[in-house]
C-alpha cells in the first residue's frame, strides 16, 4: 500500500468534495479515511488515500490536484504518508 495524506483547504463552495473524488477514482486512488469541517465559510479536507492502484505517477498526481485545486478555487496539497509522518514527529 503506498499511502499519502491530501488536504484541500478554500472558501466553501458547491462540489469541491464532488471534484476531488471524481479525480481520485477516475486515477485507481482509494480514499482510506476522509474528514472534512466548514468553519466560518471555509472548508478543510483532509484525507488518507491508497496510491498503489493509480497507474499514474507522484509527481503527475501532485500537478493533477493543485491545477485542479486552481480551477475550483482552493489549495490542494499531497504527500506520500511517510514523509507527512517525519514532518509532525515531535
Amino acid at each position: 500500500m503506498q499511502k499519502s495524506i491530501i488536504t484541500v483547504v478554500g472558501k466553501d463552495t458547491v462540489g469541491i468534495i464532488a471534484r476531488v473524488c471524481t479525480y481520485l477514482s477516475e486515477n485507481g486512488i482509494n480514499i482510506l479515511d476522509i474528514s472534512q469541517t466548514i468553519t466560518g465559510g471555509y472548508f478543510n479536507m483532509m484525507m488518507v488515500a491508497d496510491l498503489s492502484g493509480s497507474d499514474q505517477r507522484f509527481a503527475d498526481i501532485r500537478r493533477d490536484l493543485e491545477a485542479l485545486g486552481e480551477e475550483i478555487g482552493v489549495q490542494i496539497h499531497i504527500q506520500l504518508e511517510e514523509i507527512f509522518e517525519k514532518m509532525h514527529r515531535i
